[in-house]
């Protein structure tokens, strides 16, 4: 087992290509905002696509579990150089996130030979925590 302490071996220009190369993550919206040795940071702006309930318009769990799964996901291949496959997921959810862009960072936690894990929060344009979560993911390679 190894814990990432030092920077990510990708650059930028060419994590945010691997994130822009999913159709689902073109549709979410969900770009990256920020790499550094703490991790990543991915912001998907808002749709009215996302709410759960029409009139109330707070946005889907599902989403929110997306935008955990997709952080965790190039946390790790900040890392490793490449997208992994998820195992398992966990997600918190705090409060409801409304309409406005939704912030996610995520850093990895664990880099082994077979699994890699990485925890990822969610805050909204206030900076509120709206969603947090733990992510299991396969290192094939």
């Amino acid at each position: 087992m190894s814990v990432p302490t030092n920077n990510p071996s990708m650059e930028f220009e060419k994590l945010d290509e691997l994130v822009q190369l999913s159709p689902f993550h073109q549709w979410l919206g969900v770009r990256l905002q920020a790499l550094s040795k703490d991790g990543v940071e991915l912001l998907m702006p808002w749709r009215s696509e996302f709410v759960s309930v029409a009139g109330i318009g707070y946005t889907h769990g599902g989403i929110l579990a997306a935008l955990i799964d997709i952080a965790g996901d190039y946390a790790i291949a900040a890392h490793l150089g490449h997208g992994v496959p998820t195992v398992d997921m966990r997600v918190d959810y705090h409060r409801p996130a409304m309409p406005g862009p939704l912030l996610a960072k995520a850093a990895a936690i664990k880099l082994g030979r077979t699994l890699c894990t990485a925890e990822a929060r969610i805050h909204d344009e206030a900076g509120l925590l709206v969603a947090s979560g733990r992510g299991v993911y396969l290192n094939r390679r």
